[in-house]
């Protein structure tokens, strides 16, 4: 992820933006992953770790509704944690990851493995990704962070 992680800094201090980080199920180890780089401070302006459905309503302002109908784990969740990220921030790019990384917590059309990745500019509609990871608790986290590493240079280039 290192290698990501750099591309992504470089990016972001070329374009003079600052991201904000909105995890789930991955705890905060994609803000971890990018803070262990030094200078992360001049590129990460913030990260909300909003494990509990309260938290992203709380932290996030994802509708009550929107976790009541769709559930955690949906895009309609991943994309209100990415615009509530940038609501509650000075950033200019954003990413969500919700999902379930188990080794328990599926539920009916929703597997193990399950995680949406959100990103978003200022200003713009935001982009959901579902992706379907494999393996272990640790495995699968570890994938949802090089995705969102993956898909945030994919939005910063854009910009």
């Amino acid at each position: 992820m290192d290698n990501l992680v750099e591309e992504l800094s470089y990016l972001l201090l070329e374009r003079e933006v600052r991201i904000v980080t909105a995890e789930s199920c991955t705890g905060g180890m994609l803000s971890s992953t990018i803070t262990a780089r030094a200078g992360s401070s001049k590129v990460f302006e913030r990260g909300f770790v909003t494990y509990s459905n309260q938290s992203k309503e709380d932290l996030l302002s994802v509708p009550k509704n929107i976790i009541d109908n769709y559930g955690a784990v949906s895009s309609q969740c991943a994309e209100f944690m990415v615009l509530g990220a940038l609501d509650n921030s000075k950033a200019d790019v954003a990413v969500s990851i919700t999902g379930i990384a188990g080794p328990a917590g599926d539920v009916k059309n929703k597997p193990v493995g399950l995680v949406y990745i959100a990103t978003g500019i200022r200003g713009k509609n935001p982009v959901i990704n579902e992706c379907n990871f494999s393996g272990n608790r640790q495995k699968i986290r570890k994938s949802a962070c090089e995705k969102a590493l993956t898909l945030l240079i994919k939005t910063v280039i854009s910009i």
